[in-house]
Formats: structure tokens, sequence, C-alpha cells
């Protein structure tokens, strides 16, 4: 576990991902699910994965390809210890959400999709998080945060930065 409480990713082999893939193969719908287990046992998508749905499911690749990058969900690279999403729907703009995504990003020194040098922070973009009477709204990791001001998110980040370093 991280100290966020996140499952840690684990190093995947071909065989991990074909045991993945074959606990579910038989779900109805077993898509979605498959891409779901794999990504939480990895904390993403791994090339090496699409071959082994597309056959065991007898989907092509292009069919799997297709599912991975329509739902913003699934990722097909690693990802930082932490992912920042931060809200982008016009409640959150209304109320500062576009000056805060301009400190945020500047803050981790990344856009949108990508990765901080340190491999602590993920930064992507969504729009709406349900929470729009707190807006500016981020999720990171599982948790929601409202009312975000230039100032609570350094303070996250420095809170999330500390504990890591008490980790290791």
């Amino acid at each position: 576990m991280t100290p966020s409480g996140k499952r840690q990713p684990q190093a995947w082999t071909l065989e991990s991902l074909q045991r993945e893939v074959d606990a579910l193969k038989d779900e109805p719908g077993a898509m979605l699910p498959i891409l779901h287990a794999i990504q939480n046992c990895c904390g993403y998508i791994p090339d090496d994965a699409v071959p082994i749905i597309a056959e065991t499911l007898r989907h092509t690749r292009a069919e799997v390809h297709g599912i991975i990058s329509f739902y913003h969900h699934f990722r097909s690279h690693p990802v930082g210890s932490h992912v920042v999403q931060v809200c982008r729907a016009e409640a959150c703009q209304a109320v500062g959400g576009r000056q805060l995504e301009v400190h945020i990003k500047k803050g981790l020194g990344v856009d949108y999709h990508q990765t901080s040098r340190d491999h602590e922070f993920t930064l992507e973009p969504v729009y709406c998080l349900g929470n729009c009477a707190c807006g500016p709204s981020i999720r990171v990791d599982d948790e929601i945060h409202g009312r975000v001001t230039a100032e609570k998110f350094d303070r996250l980040v420095d809170r999330l930065t500390t504990s890591i370093l008490e980790v290791q």
C-alpha cells in the first residue's frame, strides 16, 4: 500500500496478465472487468496485455485499443505515486478553476497526461467530480477536495510528499 492507502501496482509478467484475463474471460461483458483488473494490478494497461486480451476474447487488437482509448479511466502508461485530477467543468471554472489549473500545472511542472520528473504526481483533467457546490474541486488518488485554492493545493502536495519520504 502507498501512504495514501492506494494499492501499490505490482510488477507484471505475461503469465500474470494471462491469469488476470483467464480469471474473468467467461464473465458476461468480460472486456471491461478484465481491463479494470489489469489496471488495478499493474497501475496501467501494458501494451503486452492487448494481444492477450484480444486473443482470449476473440476480438481484434484494434477493438481492445479502441475500448482502452475510449474510456478516460484507462491508462496505457505508468502513472506517478499520486494521480491529481482537476475538474474542468463549468461550475468549477466559474469559481477559479482555470487559475487553479494554471497553478497546479506550474507547481507540478507538468501538463495534462504527464507525470512529474520525480514520478510522484500524474496530472489528468476530468469533466465533473460531482462536487459542483464546493468548487473548484480536485481528486487526488481516490479523495475529492473542494474549495481548493493555490495555497490549499500546495499544502496537500507538501503533505503527500512528506508522507512518501517518511515511508522510505
